[in-house]
């Protein structure tokens, strides 16, 4: 029976998908030519001067393009992320910032420091990879557990476990003499991003490609455990699946960049307020979108007080809790008009 309904669904849903949900439409090619505009600005954008220097190609090959692949990568690994933990919970204010999760990151790149003095960056990268999976299934088993009447709730909760789990962080910084690491953490910034510093980042491109792939069941997924079950999904395998990318990803942006605050947040809410929930259509539009603002705060960071530059965290925090307490806003505007 479970067959016919999953052949009844695609039946009923794949010609509408098609028609509504193309990826190739002009808008998305407008936003793809924006996007390598933005990124051929960021090529160009510094206070050394590659132009009249004479070893300016190097410094552009070395620095430059590191940095704008490693904002297209950052953008599209975080947005993801953001967009896959909101299907999961069927929670649109719930992304890496929102759940503990990149708190538990930072946790872990703490435990790393302490058991290695001169810790790798695959080192630093495994730990806050194993420490952001922990993390985020504890949230996810407390979601379940606890019946929350209030969408509201479940970012409050997920804001209250990273303050306690920063907290935790600090203090163990403290007692071993560790906070200068902590701080440079927790402040997102693309500036020491050069060849040699940012090359497991491309593991995001994986990411997404396995996320693409399972994207019709994590959908399913989406709509709950007991629909899913009804369609043949096994729930629980690809919620742990689900977990293990967004992880994977988050772990690896903690453990090269930082603190990337609300990226996760802003861009699938954007994307679902036009384009509906659908995974496999949304994703690239996500991954575009998210480049283009990352892009953006980092052009903003890097000239808004030029010569000197401006965390990207910063911009990119500032710009999230607008856009935060828009939504929050929005979602409560409909019970006051009841």
């Amino acid at each position: 029976m479970s067959k016919n309904v999953i052949a009844g669904v695609e039946n009923d849903s794949q010609p509408r998908l098609y028609k509504h949900n193309r990826i190739w439409t002009k808008s998305f090619v407008l936003a793809v030519i924006v996007v390598i505009i933005l990124s051929i600005i960021s090529l160009f954008t510094g206070v050394y001067d590659i132009r009249g220097q004479q070893d300016g190609m190097d410094m552009f090959f070395i620095t430059r393009v590191p940095r704008t692949a490693a904002l297209m990568l950052t953008g599209a690994a975080m947005s993801m992320a953001g967009l896959v933990m909101q299907l999961i919970t069927q929670n649109r204010l719930v992304e890496p910032t929102t759940t503990g999760t990149i708190e538990w990151a930072g946790l872990g790149l703490l435990f790393v420091y302490l058991l290695f003095p001169a810790p790798t960056l695959a080192l630093r990268m495994t730990g806050a990879i194993i420490f952001s999976f922990i993390g985020t299934m504890i949230f996810f088993l407390f979601l379940r557990r606890v019946k929350l009447r209030s969408s509201l709730i479940v970012p409050i909760i997920g804001l209250m476990l990273g303050a306690v789990i920063s907290a935790v962080s600090t203090f163990m910084g403290l007692l071993f003499q560790m906070t200068q690491n902590i701080e440079t953490w927790f402040v997102g910034s693309f500036t020491p991003v050069q060849v040699g510093r940012y090359e497991y980042l491309w593991i995001i491109v994986i990411v997404t490609i396995l996320i693409f792939m399972y994207a019709n069941k994590l959908t399913l997924a989406g709509l709950g455990e007991d629909v899913a079950t009804s369609l043949g999904v096994n729930y629980n395998r690809i919620v742990l699946l689900g977990t293990g990318l967004i992880s994977l990803a988050v772990g690896i942006v903690a453990a090269v960049i930082g603190n990337l605050p609300f990226l996760g947040l802003i861009v699938p809410n954007i994307v679902s307020m036009f384009r509906g929930d659908d995974l496999r259509s949304n994703l690239p539009w996500v991954c575009v979108i998210g480049m283009g603002t990352i892009t953006v705060c980092d052009i903003i960071s890097r000239t808004i007080i030029m010569p000197f530059e401006v965390p990207v965290s910063l911009i990119l925090g500032t710009l999230g809790s607008v856009v935060f307490i828009a939504i929050l806003l929005r979602q409560r505007k409909p019970r006051r008009l009841r």
